[in-house]
């Protein structure tokens, strides 16, 4: 699902925030990446969305070589992934419900579908009165949950998160784990960058720790075991 080896990252002429970071993803897997602010989670995370190419080393999604993939091969793999963002990066023109729906439109599902599904799932992250929402009335936790249900509705083949419980309560939060959990069993891959150790403890999956921009893949997942 994901390999990488010896990679390394910077961005522009500055000092590489990533290096010689080596570790392959499975289909199927369920990992968190932690570490401390300024590790370089947010950085891997964008190298596997594809935001950003490394400054050397080799990057394999999907069984595809990022480095020597052609630009419509790379919109193909994005649209494998769904992301979400530390930032939300909900489009403030539209409602909750036509934030969430854009991917599935995108793809071309029919409009009653779209309805459909995007109705019962923003209904089950506890937003089915704000539905007609716009990003600017919501609160921080609210858009939490709107950029996730963005990320899930087409169940992605591979999931990444970026802090996604930081806003929301620890009830809220483990709720939305479980939708994580429920998308890994029937196939998702899913990577959670994360700060919260209670959610880590309590949710037991593998570790990947990153400290420094250097990933500590081996020691981590002995100790997640």
């Amino acid at each position: 699902m994901v390999r990488f080896e010896n990679v390394g990252m910077r961005y522009g002429m500055g000092p590489e925030v990533l290096h010689d970071v080596t570790f392959a993803i499975e289909p199927g897997e369920f990992r968190y990446l932690v570490g401390p602010s300024g590790a370089g989670k947010t950085s891997l995370l964008r190298l596997m969305y594809l935001a950003h190419r490394p400054s050397r080393g080799l990057i394999s999604m999907f069984g595809t070589d990022v480095m020597m993939a052609r630009r419509h091969e790379l919109v193909g793999l994005r649209r494998g992934i769904g992301v979400v963002f530390q930032d939300y990066r909900l489009l403030a023109h539209l409602s909750a419900l036509d934030n969430v729906a854009l991917p599935l439109r995108v793809a071309g599902a029919k409009e009653e579908e779209v309805q459909d599904h995007v109705s019962e799932l923003l209904a089950w992250v506890g937003l089915a009165d704000h539905i007609h929402a716009l990003p600017d009335s919501l609160s921080g936790g609210q858009k939490q949950r709107v950029a996730i249900a963005r990320a899930v509705i087409t169940r992605p083949r591979l999931l990444l998160a970026d802090e996604p419980t930081g806003n929301l309560d620890e009830m809220l939060g483990q709720r939305l784990l479980r939708l994580f959990e429920e998308l890994n069993r029937i196939g998702t891959t899913v990577v959670i960058a994360t700060h919260n150790q209670n959610l880590v403890a309590r949710n037991p999956h593998p570790i990947m720790a990153l400290d420094s921009g250097e990933l500590q893949l081996g020691a981590a997942m002995e100790e997640a075991g």
